[in-house]
C-alpha cells in the first residue's frame, strides 16, 4: 500500500473522503461524526502496569494563534505517526465522538486525523453549537 495515498479503512473515513471530493455536505459530516467512533490518544499514566490516575488526558496542542486543539484520529493507525511527537501518549481510547463533545472544554477546537491528506477541523464556535445540539436532544 503507497502511504502517501489515503485509502479509506472504516466507515468514518469513507465519510471524510465524500466530505473532501464535495459528495456530503459539512452539517451532514458533523452528524455522522457525533455518531462515529474516535480514537483519542491519551497520556500513559502508569508505573509497573498499574494506572496512576482515574482521569484520561487527552492529547491537546495550540495552534498558531494559542488556540487550544484536541488531537483525534479516525483509528488507532492513523494516530502512530503523529503520537510519537508526543512522548507519553502511547495510549488512547476508541470512543464515540459524542463522548467526547460532552467532556470538552469551551474553547477547545478539534484537529481530527491532523497532518494527514484527509484530515478535518473543527472550530471552538462549532465544537460549543455541537456541544449545544447534544443538550438540546
Amino acid at each position: 500500500m503507497n502511504e502517501n495515498v489515503f485509502e479509506a479503512r472504516n466507515d468514518l473515513e469513507r465519510k471524510l473522503e465524500a466530505l473532501h471530493d464535495g459528495e456530503m455536505s459539512e452539517a451532514d459530516f458533523l452528524i455522522a461524526l457525533i455518531k462515529a467512533e474516535i480514537f483519542m490518544p491519551i497520556q500513559d499514566n502508569t508505573t509497573s502496569g498499574i494506572q496512576l490516575s482515574t482521569s484520561a488526558k487527552p492529547l491537546v496542542v495550540e495552534d498558531e494563534s494559542g488556540i487550544p486543539v484536541m488531537l483525534l484520529f479516525t483509528s488507532p493507525e492513523r494516530a502512530k505517526a503523529v503520537v510519537r511527537e508526543f512522548p507519553g501518549y502511547g495510549g488512547g481510547l476508541l470512543t464515540e465522538f459524542k463522548w467526547v463533545l460532552e467532556k470538552m472544554d469551551e474553547g477547545v477546537g478539534v484537529s481530527l486525523n491532523p497532518v494527514l491528506e484527509i484530515g478535518y477541523d473543527i472550530e471552538p464556535a462549532t465544537v460549543k453549537k455541537l456541544q449545544a445540539s447534544l443538550q438540546s436532544s
